[in-house]
């Protein structure tokens, strides 16, 4: 059986450093400046990267150009006499530029990772993006972690309320989740059901927070509730307009968000 298309594909980028909304600095460059620092002269700089004197000088006049200070000083001693040096701008930029460096591989790399889990990748995405809108991005710490064959129930702690996200064994170890550690806890709007807090409703969501009904934005379709649980967390629903009248909730109200716990996508700081 053929692979997925995602599992054939591969990331590539090549990092560029601008400043004042000009190219200012790629591989190239910085592979110029570290010449220039090894060997003390221009002309045996650019002979070792096959290019011509003209070409590197020009390359170095533009970015002393940009630079607040001069990355490169020439020396006196004539147009192939004289030497030139690297000043403190210059090794400073290429140490920026080499870290820079680092996490843009670091990133392709995640980023590789998502695409051949396109599923997971697609839906953790999607709850980012959420999160400027309904707020559902929750910081927490790992309190358990139960392991099983193939997937493990990770139970945080969100300031004092506990919240259970079922997640593949894979990705335990890909983030490297562990008890005390911090999380974040991706939940979509629409994946959070709202119900009345006085009654003993029995359901197979795993999560039950309870809480404070502290706003409402009612649409003609749709209305968006905002509930306060304890410790200062704030977990937003979408729900029909019509389901929210049923309900009978108001601000001030209280109500318990049933969520489960397969919907509660897990991210770390990279």
């Amino acid at each position: 059986m053929p692979e997925k298309l995602e599992q054939e594909l591969e990331t590539a980028g090549m990092l560029r450093l601008d400043l004042k909304a000009s190219h200012f600095v790629g591989e190239g460059r910085i592979e110029l400046l570290r010449r220039i620092g090894e060997t003390g002269s221009i002309s045996r700089a650019a002979k070792a990267m096959q290019i011509s004197y003209k070409h590197a000088w020009d390359t170095v006049d533009a970015m002393n150009n940009l630079a607040e200070r001069p990355l490169v000083r020439r020396q006196a001693g004539g147009r192939h006499g004289g030497g030139t040096e690297l000043t403190d701008e210059g090794r400073r930029l290429i140490v920026v530029y080499e870290t820079a460096a680092r996490e843009h591989q670091r990133f392709l790399a995640r980023l590789r990772e998502g695409l051949r889990d396109f599923d997971r990748f697609h839906s953790l995405i999607g709850a980012m993006k959420m999160k400027v809108s309904a707020r559902n991005h929750l910081r927490g710490v790992v309190r358990t972690i139960k392991a099983g064959p193939v997937n493990a129930e990770v139970t945080l702690d969100l300031n004092g309320t506990p919240l259970v996200a079922v997640v593949t064994q894979e990705s335990v170890q890909s983030l490297g989740l562990a008890p005390g550690g911090e999380v974040y806890a991706l939940i979509k709007a629409s994946f959070v059901i709202l119900t009345t807090g006085d009654g003993g409703l029995k359901t197979s969501a795993r999560n039950r927070l309870c809480g404070t009904v502290e706003r409402i934005t009612e649409g003609t379709v749709n209305t968006e509730v905002v509930l306060a649980l304890d410790g200062g967390v704030h977990l937003t629903a979408v729900v029909t307009t019509g389901s929210l009248r049923a309900l009978g909730l108001a601000e001030g109200a209280l109500a318990c968000a049933l969520i489960k716990a397969p919907h509660v996508i897990l991210a770390v700081d990279g």
